[in-house]
């Protein structure tokens, strides 16, 4: 088996787990811990109930000693119970507390070990079965706000798949519902193993564009209509991005001089425009088809909203155009709604 193989086959995904192992172990032995201080203290104070056939004293040790024995189902029968308060213990407590015991080494060993298997087979099973997912590749602050937009529109954070390297920026994905898979996205092995020809959509935003451009190709190599949106830094590395098979790429500065220039024609354009970008403001900037009812009307006529432009065949037209009085199958609309 080839190398690429291999790491395909041992790079899992990851998913939060609703309680901390850590936890679960500790309150675990805390009970264990508990249980046990109990029946010595009362094998201690009823020692009278007790008679140590050896030397005829029980002591604080011979309690400990008889407590342990009892628990575990030794009895050696050199210490045993005479009173019947001792006996009555005996059956109603230390023989429930048994069972008891065990249940917790139980659950301990499944938390350890079987459930660290379970988990892996079915983060396997998962990675096998992703289809029409999404990939973030980086988990920055552009790409986490990203995320969590896509969320409040309705994603599910399952069908996420979130690639980085550093363990605290996967924490924070885990934390959010979403498959995180610590590795290198530039390499091939990488995008092969979380299916990247499947997928409907990958976020790039490494932080350094030569990086993010050289994730860019790579993903499209491998998934050619895959749709790629890449954020970029420099204006000037705009077109390599493009170059490198990137549908969609924003330059977050660039982004940020315009609002910043629009409070030179008003006070509230900028807020308007954060309004349309976000799934928390009042209105929303959506994309979609025609529907078929809509076909042959001008795209002012759109129900519930206000066309702003069409595309056709990949050009855009405006609402004022000529070619935006009369609405054709296959066209995309972008509008203007109010938010839910």
């Amino acid at each position: 088996m080839s190398d690429g193989a291999k790491k395909q086959r041992t790079m899992t995904l990851r998913r939060a787990s609703r309680r901390s192992r850590w936890l679960g172990i500790g309150w675990r032995a805390g009970a264990v811990v508990g249980l046990l201080a109990f029946m010595v203290l009362f094998h201690w104070f009823e020692r009278d109930g007790l008679k140590d056939n050896l030397d005829g004293h029980v002591s604080f040790l011979d309690a400990i000693y008889f407590t342990m024995i009892s628990i575990s189902t030794t009895g050696y029968g050199d210490i045993v119970p005479i009173s019947d308060g001792a006996r009555m213990f005996d059956a109603l407590v230390v023989t429930p507390g048994r069972i008891f015991l065990l249940l917790i080494f139980i659950g301990s060993t499944y938390l350890l070990v079987a459930r660290n298997t379970w988990e892996k087979f079915l983060m396997r099973r998962i990675q096998g079965e992703l289809s029409d997912h999404v990939i973030v590749s980086g988990f920055g602050i552009k790409n986490r706000r990203a995320v969590d937009e896509l969320i409040k529109l309705g994603a599910d954070p399952s069908e996420i798949v979130v690639i980085d390297s550093d363990n605290d920026q996967l924490d924070m994905a885990k934390e959010l519902g979403c498959n995180v898979v610590n590795a290198d996205a530039t390499r091939r092995d990488t995008l092969s193993a979380v299916h990247i020809e499947r997928a409907r959509l990958m976020l790039v935003s490494a932080g350094r564009d030569d990086t993010s451009i050289l994730i860019c190709m790579t993903a499209r190599n491998l998934a050619p209509k895959l749709r790629i949106s890449i954020a970029i830094n420099e204006k000037d590395n705009e077109v390599q991005a493009r170059r490198a098979g990137a549908d969609i790429v924003v330059n977050p500065m660039d982004f940020a001089g315009l609002l910043l220039a629009t409070s030179h024609s008003g006070q509230h354009i900028a807020d308007y425009l954060s309004d349309l970008a976000s799934i928390g403001g009042k209105v929303r900037l959506i994309e979609r088809k025609v529907r078929q009812d809509e076909v042959g009307r001008p795209l002012r006529e759109v129900n519930g909203a206000v066309g702003l432009r069409l595309i056709r065949d990949g050009v855009a037209y405006g609402f004022w155009r000529p070619q935006a009085e009369k609405l054709e199958p296959g066209d995309t609309i972008m509008e203007v709604k109010p938010s839910a």
